[in-house]
């Protein structure tokens, strides 16, 4: 999904539109987070697969009548080769969704989940379905275009916002100890990737780290912020599976390994780096 672009010489009424759109994000990501306290999820049972899937311009993201993300059409993909029966449950919060993974709720987690040594040790993890790293997201300097970022050392003593429940937080906290200072972490579990990009777009927070792939689809349409800082490197990505079902794990991994030599994998991949 391409957030609304626009093409207004008044700076007041451009940075009060991208107002409005951050509040009603707001909104929306907090009646989300909401409805997942007030009604738990249950598991569906028999032949049909619960799919958790975060919200994200990357993962899962609706657009008037449409849907799409790089981890909804890849299932979706799975599922017409396979006659898998899928229910998705669109996520807000990683942390809440990594819990209901935890009470077997959910059998599948579609997120922007790095393949780490914290995430293998406490998860299932299937074939990893996609390579991305993480970047630091600030703003430009309106007068001249610099950051005030410039490399990872300049954030000694500076804070940074996070998806809360993200593996990149071990990644921040060993930065720190590398450069001999703090790092203050900051997360919500109400605030995604797309949601920190747009406060920090909208100078609500001085900066954020999120997935390299959903910063630059994001930073085509606001320049004013600058994506360039990476904080980790290359990570493979990968979906998380619940103990309920062992046998679909072994399936799951067989069919994305097999899936990945495909043309329609290619595309698919080719379309959204693009």
């Amino acid at each position: 999904m391409k957030p609304l672009k626009l093409k207004i010489g008044s700076t007041a009424v451009y940075v009060g539109l991208l107002a409005m759109v951050i509040l009603s994000m707001c909104f929306l990501h907090k009646c989300s987070a909401s409805a997942e306290h007030e009604a738990d999820p249950i598991s569906s049972g028999g032949d049909t697969i619960d799919v958790a899937i975060e919200y994200s311009p990357l993962s899962f993201y609706t657009y008037e009548d449409t849907l799409g993300g790089f981890n909804y059409d890849l299932l979706k993909l799975l599922a017409s080769r396979h006659g898998l029966v899928l229910k998705f449950h669109p996520v807000v919060s990683l942390s809440n969704a990594l819990k209901r993974i935890d009470d077997n709720t959910y059998d599948v987690l579609a997120a922007e989940l790095p393949v780490t040594a914290e995430y293998k040790d406490r998860y299932d993890l299937l074939e990893p379905v996609l390579l991305d790293k993480r970047v630091l997201v600030q703003l430009k300097d309106s007068a001249t275009g610099d950051v005030r970022i410039k490399s990872q050392l300049d954030l000694a003593h500076d804070s940074v916002w996070i998806v809360d429940g993200s593996s990149v937080k071990g990644r921040i906290e060993n930065l720190g100890r590398e450069i001999g200072d703090t790092i203050y972490i900051k997360s919500d579990p109400e605030y995604g990737s797309e949601y920190l990009f747009l406060m920090t777009a909208l100078g609500e927070i001085k900066q954020a780290v999120i997935s390299e792939r959903v910063a630059k689809t994001m930073s085509d349409e606001y320049p004013q912020v600058d994506v360039s800082t990476g904080i980790s490197f290359n990570q493979f990505q990968s979906w998380v599976a619940s103990n309920r079902r062992p046998e679909l794990k072994d399936s799951l991994n067989k069919w994305i390994r097999d899936i990945k030599l495909t043309p329609e994998y290619k595309e698919l991949e080719a379309r959204y780096s693009n």
